[in-house]
C-alpha cells in the first residue's frame, strides 16, 4: 500500500510519566498526542500492546490477541467507582519502589495487579444493568479468543505458571468436560481476566479515537512469532510443530552472524504452516484482522520468517545447529490480501535479506524498513550501502534507530573514528563538533524519500545509552525506560515541526 509522507515518534505507552510506576492509557496517553500533534507528527508508533513475557518483554507474551494488563489507567477504574481514591495513591514504601526514569517491574506489577483484583471484585458486586450489558456486549465480540485467554490466565495461576503441557493431561488435552469443569471452579478468577481485558480495550479503543480525532495514526508492532507458553499455542496446538504432548520440537531464532557467534535461540514454537495452508491461513487472518481492530498500521516484526526462517531443535542450547526451511510465501499475503483487503504493513525487513525476502515484500508493495545507525558501519566508506539515504525508495521507513538499538547519542558514543568520520562527510559537519548528533540523524530522515520517518523520542530529547529501550540477546534490564515532561521542551515539538514543514512531512 502507498503511505502518504508522514513523520512519527517511537514510544511505548510503559514508557509515559504517570503515577503508578509506569505510563498507561491514563492522563498522560492523552497530552502525548498533543504533543505530538504540536510537533507536527502524524504517527505514533508502538511496541507490541500484549502482556509481558520473560525478561518483561512485550515480544513474548501471554497471548496474540489480549492486551496488557499494566496499561489500564487505574484513575479512570476509580472514576467508574470500582477503587476508591486511597486504592490508587501508593503508600510511603511503594511510592519509594516506584521511578520516574525506569519502570520497576518487581514492584509496578504486584502493586497494579491488586488494584485490578480489587477493581474486579467490587465490578461484579455493584455493577450498574447499563455496565453488565457493556460487559456482556464484550465478550460477545471478542468469543472467538477471549475465552480461552480467560481460561489460560486462570489455570496458569492455579498451576504455578508450569508449561501448559505439563498441567494434568486432561486440561493440557482440551478434553471439553474438563475445561467445562474447570470453567466453573474457577468462574471467579475467569471472571477477572475477562473484566481486565474490558477495561484495556475500553480505554484503548478510547485512546486511539482520540489520536485519530488529532489527525495521529497508532502504528502498531505485530511478531511474527508467539510464545510458547500463550492462550492460542495452547488452544491450537494443531498450527504449531508440537509433538504428541504438546512439547516443542523445533523452535525459531536466527542463525549465527556478525553480531553473535551462537546466533538467538528465541524458542518460540513454529507454525505448522501446512496446517495453516489446509485451512486458508484463517487464523492468520483473525490475528491480523484483531490487529488492526487496535491500530492504524502494523509493523510485522522478523518478516523475512515468511520466505524462510531457522528451525532449531528444541533441545539445542543454542541457535548453531538449525536449518533453513521456507516459510508459506505469498500464499499467506495473498490470503489476507483476499479477506482484508490491501492494509497498510510495514515490513520489519532487518539483518541478513536474500532476494526472496525482497521480491515477496515487493509483490505485495509493503515497505521496507531503513535504520541509520546501520548506514556508516565498516572499516570503509561504502556508499552502496542499503541504509544510506540516497539508496531509498520512497516506499520505505526510516528510523534513526528502532527499540533494539542505543539511542542516537549512545549509538555515536560507541562509533568507531571511521564511522564518525563518515556520518559527518554524509552530513557535512565536523565530527569533534557534534553534540546535536541526534538532530542531524532526525533531519536526515526526514530529509529523505522514505515516506515514514520514525524517530524514538530518546532521540528527540538527545539522550545517552542509558535510555535505551532494549538490547537483543540480553534477558534482563531492559524495557524499563520511562521520560518525565520536565524533560520535554518548547523547542522539541518545535524543531520537530520545522523539519516536517520543510521535508513537507
Amino acid at each position: 500500500m502507498k503511505l502518504s509522507r508522514s513523520s512519527g515518534i517511537l514510544l511505548h505507552p510503559t514508557s509515559l510519566p504517570g503515577p503508578h510506576g509506569s505510563g498507561d492509557l491514563g492522563a498522560s496517553a492523552y497530552h502525548f498526542v498533543d504533543w505530538l500533534v504540536k510537533a507536527g507528527q502524524k504517527l505514533w508508533q508502538i511496541l507490541p500492546l500484549g502482556g509481558i513475557g520473560p525478561g518483561n518483554s512485550p515480544y513474548m507474551s501471554s497471548s496474540a490477541f489480549a492486551g496488557n494488563l499494566l496499561l489500564i489507567d487505574l484513575n479512570e477504574l476509580a472514576e467508574r467507582g470500582w477503587l476508591e481514591a486511597a486504592d490508587v495513591k501508593p503508600d510511603t514504601g511503594t511510592a519509594a519502589a516506584f521511578s520516574d526514569e525506569r519502570l520497576n517491574f518487581s514492584a509496578v506489577v504486584p502493586w497494579r495487579m491488586a488494584r485490578l483484583e480489587l477493581a474486579a471484585k467490587r465490578f461484579a458486586d455493584n455493577a450498574s444493568s447499563h455496565e453488565k450489558a457493556e460487559f456482556a456486549q464484550f465478550e460477545i465480540s471478542q468469543a472467538d479468543w477471549l475465552p480461552d485467554y480467560a481460561l489460560f490466565m486462570t489455570l496458569n495461576d492455579v498451576h504455578g505458571w508450569k508449561d501448559w503441557s505439563d498441567w494434568p493431561v486432561e486440561l493440557a488435552q482440551r478434553q471439553p468436560q474438563a475445561l467445562q469443569a474447570a470453567r466453573e471452579q474457577h468462574a471467579p478468577q475467569v471472571a477477572f481476566w475477562t473484566f481486565c481485558q474490558w477495561c484495556f480495550f475500553r480505554q484503548w479503543h478510547k485512546l486511539k479515537a482520540y489520536a485519530n480525532k488529532n489527525g495521529v495514526k497508532i502504528v502498531g508492532d505485530a511478531p511474527i512469532f508467539i510464545a510458547y507458553q500463550s492462550a492460542e499455542v495452547w488452544a491450537r496446538q494443531d498450527l504449531f510443530e508440537l509433538d504428541a504432548n504438546g512439547k516443542a520440537q523445533v523452535v525459531a531464532g536466527v542463525p549465527p552472524d556478525f553480531f553473535s557467534a551462537t546466533g538467538q535461540r528465541w524458542g518460540n514454537p513454529l507454525y505448522r504452516w501446512s496446517a495453516h495452508q489446509s485451512d486458508g491461513f484463517a487464523w492468520w487472518i483473525q490475528r491480523i484482522l484483531r490487529t488492526f481492530e487496535l491500530v492504524d498500521m502494523v509493523r510485522i516484526d522478523h518478516f523475512r520468517g515468511f520466505a524462510d526462517y531457522w528451525e532449531i531443535p528444541a533441545d539445542e542450547p543454542t541457535a548453531i545447529h538449525g536449518r533453513w526451511k521456507t516459510g508459506p510465501g505469498a500464499a499467506l499475503f495473498d490470503a489476507i490480501h483476499e479477506q482484508l483487503g490491501d492494509l497498510p504493513i510495514i515490513a520489519e525487513d532487518l539483518g541478513i535479506i536474500t532476494p526472496a525476502v525482497n521480491d515477496l515484500r515487493r509483490q505485495f508493495n509493503l515497505p521496507g524498513m531503513r535504520i541509520l545507525h546501520f548506514a556508516f558501519g565498516g572499516d570503509t566508506f561504502d556508499n552502496g550501502n542499503a541504509y544510506l539515504p540516497h539508496n531509498y525508495e520512497a516506499n520505505t521507513a526510516v528510523y534513526t534507530g528502532t527499540h533494539d538499538n542505543n539511542t542516537t547519542q549512545g549509538w555515536w558514543q560507541e562509533a568507531s573514528a571511521t564511522e564518525r568520520l563518515h556520518v559527518a562527510a554524509y552530513l557535512l559537519f565536523d565530527a569533534e563538533h557534534a553534540s546535536n548528533i541526534h538532530w542531524k540523524l532526525i533531519a536526515a530522515a526526514c530529509a529523505s524519500v522514505a515516506d515514514i520517518a520514525i524517530h524514538p523520542l530518546q532521540d528527540v530529547l538527545g539522550l545517552g545509552g542509558d535510555c535505551r529501550m532494549n538490547l537483543p540477546g540480553v534477558g534482563e534490564g531492559y524495557w524499563e525506560w520511562r521520560f518525565s515532561w520536565q524533560q520535554v521542551q518548547p523547542q522539541h515539538a518545535q524543531q520537530l515541526a520545522e523539519l516536517c514543514q520543510l521535508y513537507r512531512r
